[in-house]
């Protein structure tokens, strides 16, 4: 892990809680893209994230779905806490919403039976890095 988190993740990791999830994907991508590993991958596991909750903020149960699993399964290779992140906390609150969303099934996401604001996952920060 780099000694220094760039100032650009910060922002990205703001702009995620903040539910400005296009934003945070367009910031963590800048990162994602110049990144080797192993902060490349965490990067992008983060930016699918952001990602799968845009397309549920959309009503896109598949590109939720999808992106939901794909950056779980990225952060899954990293220690509970990375970067002075919760990754496990991410990771549980991340596969919770998964597992509402594949039970629930894409007909209530595109009804709204479903409040979709309800458990979105948050980032939380920790105190060691």
């Amino acid at each position: 892990m780099s000694e220094t988190i760039p100032q650009q993740f910060w922002q990205g990791v703001e702009q995620f809680n903040l539910g400005q999830f296009y934003d945070c994907h367009d910031t963590l991508e800048a990162l994602w893209i110049e990144a080797s590993e192993p902060e490349k991958s965490f990067y992008q596991g983060v930016l699918q994230i952001a990602v799968a909750l845009y397309h549920l903020g959309n009503r896109n149960w598949r590109g939720a779905v999808i992106l939901l699993g794909e950056g779980s399964n990225r952060l899954r290779r990293y220690p509970s806490s990375y970067s002075g992140i919760d990754v496990d906390k991410l990771l549980d609150q991340s596969t919770t919403l998964l597992k509402t969303l594949q039970q629930t099934g894409s007909e209530k996401i595109t009804t709204s039976e479903i409040d979709v604001n309800q458990a979105l996952p948050r980032i939380v920060l920790t105190n060691d890095e």
